[in-house]
């Protein structure tokens, strides 16, 4: 899996930092069936970590509900700098992964 998170890089101590996270996966429902009528086996992500310098900053628990490459936003208060990090497991529990830096000003 694949994934892409936006933050600006820079931001003044207690200014709100925008986060975005897309994430390349099929989240498929398992209720499709394959051009030669076999069931297609539910593959969603489940949970999604996020954490901004070692603290966790935002969780979601996800569904079927949710569609394929998932796009999630959310804010966190900058207290310092710190990478942004956010991990993820779907149901075949294969894990993945997505980080960037935020430099904090005074």
């Amino acid at each position: 899996m694949t994934a892409r998170i936006q933050v600006q890089p820079h931001a003044r101590r207690g200014e709100a930092v925008e986060v975005r996270i897309v994430i390349q996966h099929p989240m498929e429902t398992g209720f499709r069936y394959d051009a030669l009528g076999r069931h297609t086996p539910r593959n969603v992500i489940h949970t999604l970590v996020c954490s901004y310098g070692g603290t966790e900053a935002f969780r979601a628990a996800m569904g079927a509900g949710i569609a394929a490459n998932p796009f999630l936003r959310f804010f966190v208060r900058a207290r310092e700098s710190g990478e942004i990090e956010c991990r993820w497991v779907d149901s075949e529990n294969v894990a993945g992964a997505a980080s960037a830096p935020v430099r904090v000003t005074a």
